[in-house]
């Protein structure tokens, strides 16, 4: 079943705006796209309102609700980067929690307009992506969709360094998360829950498997992330060009990539774009220079989409060494520009790489992935239309598979059906 212009869609985006971190972006796109195709109301955090009015929100049919709990999250947020200066991955636990208020404000709300007479046809929270999602949104009495979910990723134990400096102590404490979910009941009333790899549909309990639905969080917009030549072999006139791209903290590990480059660095042309900001910035910058090779390493920062599609084009290969990966957007992003991809043989990653459109290294520990590394880069050098092959095969696989029109037709082939049998089962 298809949907009919005149179906009225929830979509709740806790997260949610344009040219911004992966999840934001997440929410950015399923509302774009649905905001065009049918009437829509986006619930969201103020803190977006901004960058969706800058990008000339509201679109299509859509209306959009912003809920304000500013007055929690600003300081909780804060408290959070005071604890945890060095880790990301714990200040977004610590503040994640005011998800769970946001949710609460916006079912009161949302029940009131709806004794008003206005009323939805299917709900869809797609932000955050978390497996631990808790929401009350059934109360508002018609299907209920979550996702794409993605986590519940192994704790990478192997490499214990990495893990000491993400304050991996903490890491226990993320089964506290899932109360809300129990205590609220959020799975029993949902109709369908979108998983975006085996990981997260081994983190949801067995009995609602028959509810969950195979869909990566992750999209790409092929027309923005465009296909190019291939660059020249590298040679002496034209290095081996390694790009990575993400936020430069622990679990991103780029200092395994450091150590990749500096062991072939002595024979290899090559230059490495690093793209990206956070804080082992400094520490990994003094480790290049410490092994020797700051003159061959380039830090942009933050870029623009389109900064960063030029980066890709000039590229042979994207290298993302992260050793707790839960998705991997920039890969597909890659992919889409026909550039193959290393990545690590674990969470999201291994789902998307194979040796058609890159490689996956082994995970054993941080020295058998440096060998590895190594090995494959210097591999690009002796066969390098053999990667350029593997680039092809990248752009392929994303058009057909990982675009976000794909995607948000999914998306709504999933509604109709919903709707169709919510509605046989209130006959």
């Amino acid at each position: 079943m298809s949907l009919h212009s005149s179906v009225r869609v929830l979509l709740s985006a806790y997260q949610c705006a344009p040219n911004s971190e992966s999840v934001s972006q997440i929410g950015w796109q399923w509302y774009s796209r649905l905001a065009v195709q049918v009437p829509l109301t986006l619930v969201t955090h103020i803190r977006n309102r901004p960058a969706l009015i800058a990008a000339g929100a509201p679109l299509g049919h859509s209306e959009i609700i912003y809920i304000d709990t500013e007055w929690f999250a600003g300081p909780l947020y804060r408290l959070a980067t005071r604890l945890f200066p060095q880790s990301e991955h714990a200040t977004f636990m610590l503040s994640s929690m005011d998800a769970y208020l946001y949710d609460s404000y916006a079912v009161r709300l949302l029940r009131q307009r709806q004794q008003q007479g206005q009323q939805w046809d299917v709900l869809h929270v797609v932000t955050p992506v978390t497996p631990k999602l808790a929401t009350r949104l059934y109360h508002l009495h018609a299907p209920l969709v979550l996702g794409p979910l993605n986590g519940n990723v192994p704790n990478p134990s192997q490499f214990p360094e990495i893990m000491r400096k993400d304050s991996a102590w903490l890491y226990p404490l993320r089964s506290v998360a899932r109360l809300p979910q129990w205590w609220w009941n959020t799975l029993e009333h949902t109709q369908a829950i979108l998983v975006a790899t085996r990981a997260t549909l081994a983190g949801i309990p067995e009995k609602y498997h028959t509810r969950c639905f195979a869909l990566l969080e992750n999209g790409v917009d092929i027309h923005r992330f465009h296909p190019a030549p291939y660059p020249p072999p590298p040679s002496g006139d034209y290095p081996l060009r390694i790009v990575y791209i993400g936020r430069l903290i622990p679990l991103k590990a780029v200092n395994l990539l450091l150590d990749a480059v500096a062991r072939i660095a002595s024979h290899v042309p090559l230059h490495l774009d690093i793209i990206g900001v956070g804080a082992q910035k400094d520490t990994w910058m003094d480790m290049a220079a410490q092994l020797g090779i700051a003159e061959k390493i380039a830090w942009h920062g933050i870029c623009t989409p389109e900064q960063m599609v030029a980066y890709l084009h000039q590229a042979h290969v994207l290298c993302l060494p992260s050793v707790r990966e839960s998705g991997g957007g920039v890969l597909l992003e890659a992919m889409a520009c026909a550039r193959p991809v290393i990545a690590l043989n674990a969470g999201g990653p291994a789902e998307l790489v194979d040796d058609h459109v890159g490689q996956l290294l082994p995970t054993d520990n941080a020295e058998t992935v440096i060998t590895h590394l190594a090995v494959a880069l210097k591999d690009i050098v002796a066969h390098p239309e053999a990667w350029a092959q593997r680039g092809r095969v990248g752009r392929e696989r994303v058009e057909k598979e990982y675009s976000w029109e794909a995607k948000v037709k999914q998306g709504i082939t999933l509604y109709g059906q919903l709707i169709s049998s919510w509605q046989k089962s209130s006959l």
